[in-house]
């Protein structure tokens, strides 16, 4: 189970199971699947003693799922999707799949979690997963796009791996294409060398995201990519540069990490001192020695004798 709220006791996956065997006509029916409230708490205090009823934890029903996607708060929107996440409601879906364009991204995230989860009614022909791909290649609201494609993402099935390629290489809103880009690194995809070609993007927060999605892909393999934006005109790309050659042990990133090490910007140098000591190439000594010594920093100072350290 996805933990937001750690504060109440877990049902064990056992109880959770029987549960769900007790209600298997409504989850076959697209019912909702509730708990009896009742039997719930003496079971799990006769396990865990004499916990108070208000710290076990229950099952949403689908009219609170219902309500609360309507009408109900962030932190409600949280814990009541959490708490029904085994909980089989295709009447929900019509209400929880408008959050996925919520303005709050955590809202959008959790909203995806459960629809991801569900037996029926979001991968079929025309529902809510094909509605979200029609929805990131066609609404004319960039914000919208954006949101369909962090979606997608979360959803984790492999088909949208294709449509978030296209839109990183050709969405005309470089938030579009940010979007898409930092999905591909939720799928663990490279998107048939999207993800590589929006290292070369237009906008420098396209090239962020896809060096931070670089990082978690274990395919990515253009390193030296990676390594030319070391020399990039935008201050935080140069900082993404310098942490991905770092995660990615880009020795051919060396030269430009010494380079960075002089960086008017300090969190550059930072960075770039970060990952030489990662790399434990020698010639980063000297440099490192210096930023240590000498650089008017203290973060940077400090990092820099950590990485000495490694070396």
């Amino acid at each position: 189970m996805r933990i937001y709220k750690n504060s109440k006791v877990r049902l064990s996956s056992l109880a959770m199971l029987a549960i769900v065997a007790l209600s298997g006509a409504s989850l076959l029916s697209g019912a909702d699947a509730t708990a009896d409230t009742s039997a719930t708490i003496a079971g799990t205090q006769k396990i865990y003693g004499n916990i108070p009823p208000d710290q076990i934890e229950h099952l949403s029903t689908g009219d609170r799922i219902k309500s609360v996607a309507q009408s109900g708060s962030m932190m409600a929107i949280w814990e009541t999707l959490e708490h029904g996440e085994r909980v089989e409601c295709t009447d929900c879906i019509p209400y929880v799949s408008p959050l996925l364009y919520d303005a709050n991204p955590r809202t959008r995230e959790i909203a995806a979690w459960w629809l991801r989860r569900r037996l029926f009614g979001v991968f079929g022909e025309g529902e809510v997963y094909t509605q979200t791909l029609a929805r990131l290649k066609s609404d004319p609201d960039p914000v919208n796009r954006s949101y369909a494609a962090s979606a997608l993402g979360e959803f984790l099935a492999t088909p949208g791996a294709d449509a978030l390629a296209t839109s990183a290489g050709t969405d005309p809103d470089a938030k579009v294409r940010t979007a898409a880009v930092t999905a591909l690194g939720r799928m663990n995809h490279h998107g048939n060398g999207a993800v590589a070609k929006a290292l070369g993007d237009a906008d420098a927060r396209v090239r962020v995201a896809a060096l931070k999605t670089a990082n978690v892909i274990p395919s990515f393999s253009d390193k030296a990519a990676v390594a030319r934006l070391a020399t990039d005109p935008d201050a935080a790309v140069r900082r993404a540069a310098a942490e991905s050659i770092g995660t990615l042990r880009a020795t051919e990133g060396v030269d430009g990490l010494v380079a960075l090490a002089k960086d008017p910007d300090a969190n550059v140098r930072n960075a770039a001192a970060n990952a030489l000591g990662r790399l434990r190439d020698a010639r980063g000594k000297a440099v490192l020695t210096d930023l240590a010594a000498n650089d008017p920093d203290r973060l940077v100072r400090d990092q820099a004798q950590i990485a000495l350290r490694r070396l």
